[in-house]
């Protein structure tokens, strides 16, 4: 399976690159492709992981699709037929990991909903019985449920920044109160369809989180949505609170870093083939689960 990480090939200038995403201009949509480029601890890896692009594109238009009552999003088409000329005579290498979608102009917030403790909300539970700012009952384990699900926004940092967590006074005093409700209310019930269906695949949502833009004047649903990358998934059958869960995302490959001599700082270590290989079927494996 060949392994996209750059996408310079198309020859043309790139309207924006993030971690995982390269955009172009397509006439009055945006083409975004989903390379196999694979980041953990906001630093991109130089290893690609095999096939990962096809999933994140197929896995978030399968999202898109599901949560359209909810809030609208940025998608247009997953289909490469209607590409402009010039890109044309790539179509064979950008089927499947592709997607042109609305112009938009993203919000800078990071929507993250949780509905367990874990990752760095249990150590932060540990030290301080909360988990961003958010008191919650005392005596939980790791990998407990909530009560209810928390939103705890973050800030959507530059290519090798940190995100970091802030409170929803911050969030009103960057976008105005009004729409961070809105940003809020539309998070949280995008989590709770994708943990209604997610169960129905046998699977625990347990976080995620969500990117917003704005499309004119319609507030909308942009980047992503429930994938590997942005989620973390548990299979109900073998869930079980008190220690780490069995992880059907990115969650291998940072548990595998936490392991090295690394200061998670750029550059980051090799990444062997082995751990690459897993990471991938983990990939593979959510795809089958939610598409067939």
């Amino acid at each position: 399976m060949q392994v996209i990480t750059d996408t310079s090939f198309l020859g043309i200038p790139m309207f924006n690159r993030g971690k995982v995403r390269d955009i172009y201009e397509a006439g009055e949509l945006l083409l975004i492709i989903s390379t196999d480029r694979i980041s953990a601890f906001d630093v991109i890896m130089d290893e690609g992981i095999p096939g990962k692009g096809e999933v994140l594109n197929r896995v978030a238009g399968f999202w898109f699709e599901r949560t359209s009552d909810i809030v609208p999003s940025h998608m247009v088409t997953t289909s490469m037929d209607s590409l402009p000329p010039e890109l044309a005579p790539f179509k064979d290498k950008l089927e499947g990991r592709s997607m042109l979608v609305k112009k938009a102009e993203p919000l800078p917030v990071e929507c993250v909903v949780r509905g367990y403790l874990a990752g760095s909300g249990w150590k932060e539970y540990r030290e301080t019985g909360s988990v961003c700012g958010i008191r919650l009952p005392p005596e939980l384990l790791q990998a407990d449920k909530f009560p209810g699900p928390i939103f705890t926004p973050a800030t959507k940092a530059e290519i090798g920044d940190h995100d970091e967590n802030i409170e929803m006074d911050e969030v009103g005093r960057t976008v105005g109160r009004e729409v961070a409700d809105r940003l809020e209310r539309h998070s949280l019930a995008l989590y709770e369809r994708g943990v209604e269906v997610s169960r129905e695949k046998g699977l625990i949502l347990a976080d995620t989180k969500f990117e917003f833009g704005y499309c004119g004047d319609d507030l909308i649903l942009i980047d992503e949505a429930m994938t590997p990358d942005s989620s973390r998934f548990w299979p109900i059958d073998s869930y079980e609170p008190g220690h780490d869960q069995e992880d059907l995302d990115k969650q291998y490959l940072r548990d595998w870093l936490e392991r090295q001599d690394w200061d998670k700082k750029w550059p980051p270590p090799r990444i062997p083939g082995e751990v690459v290989e897993r990471t991938a079927e983990l990939y593979q494996q959510i795809k089958r689960i939610f598409l067939g």
